[in-house]
């Protein structure tokens, strides 16, 4: 009994306890805190992955503590990228998003909302020209050589054997569309309408009726490819139930 109260009076005895306690809290908030932040990014990054068809890693901002983060149900910053093998079907596609002020509420209709959402979206030009070739029938057996960018004038050349097609990538509606400038297809039976037609579906399911309004807002071509930008504001995240998009159902 004489020895406790000795260890209890002396100050260097309680100074050690006091450092033991606080390296135990701390390593139990590290703990709790790199766990939460696995979670969180693994159901961010499957909720995306499952939106565009390809790998996808999700990170929170480093400040404040995501258990702050979820406490307050408030999430300053997000950011995800893909892996650049394809967004839905197109090849060679990759898009990187940073996503601010997100909280979450919920109701009959939403899980809350997303105060800004910026995705910068690049395909290459071999990714462009596999895309045509798988996902465009009609065009391609006709794209057999190579996809050519032309970023003086913002077009892409779509070659063949003895043919070529130019377009020209600009937003259209929500999406973007390739509009066609020239069309030199020797031997090739379709009119330029059905070949612009065509595109414009292929493009329309590549690039529009993403979730929570994203919407086009530029695009420019480059030496390897096409670069656009993509943004969405004020958003309302779906539940996935009643037919909304089941990729956030997890979320």
């Amino acid at each position: 009994m004489k020895k406790r109260r000795r260890f209890l009076r002396d100050p260097l005895s309680i100074l050690l306890v006091c450092i033991i306690v606080f390296a135990l809290v701390v390593a139990g908030l590290i703990g709790a805190e790199l766990y939460a932040r696995h979670v969180a990014n693994n159901k961010v990054a499957q909720a995306v992955a499952c939106e565009v068809r390809d790998q996808a890693t999700a990170s929170f901002g480093v400040a404040p503590l995501l258990l702050w983060q979820l406490a307050t149900q408030h999430f300053t910053n997000i950011s995800v990228s893909t892996a650049g093998n394809q967004i839905r079907d197109a090849k060679g596609m990759k898009i990187d998003i940073n996503i601010k002020n997100v909280q979450l509420e919920s109701t009959p209709t939403s899980k809350g909302t997303i105060g800004s959402l910026d995705a910068t979206i690049t395909w290459t030009a071999d990714g462009i020209k596999d895309s045509v070739q798988t996902g465009i029938p009609v065009l391609g057996p006709f794209v057999t050589n190579s996809v050519t960018t032309h970023p003086s004038d913002g077009t892409i050349e779509l070659k063949g054997m003895l043919d070529n097609i130019t377009t020209k990538p600009v937003v259209s509606g929500n999406g973007l569309e390739l509009q066609i400038v020239s069309f030199n297809a020797l031997g090739f039976m379709l009119p330029k309408e059905t070949v612009q037609s065509t595109l414009d579906e292929f493009t329309d399911n590549l690039t529009k009726n993403y979730p929570l309004g994203i919407h086009a807002d530029s695009v420019q071509v480059t030496t390897t490819g096409v670069v656009s930008h993509f943004s969405t504001q004020n958003a309302s995240i779906p539940t996935g139930d009643n037919g909304q998009d089941p990729c956030f159902s997890n979320i």
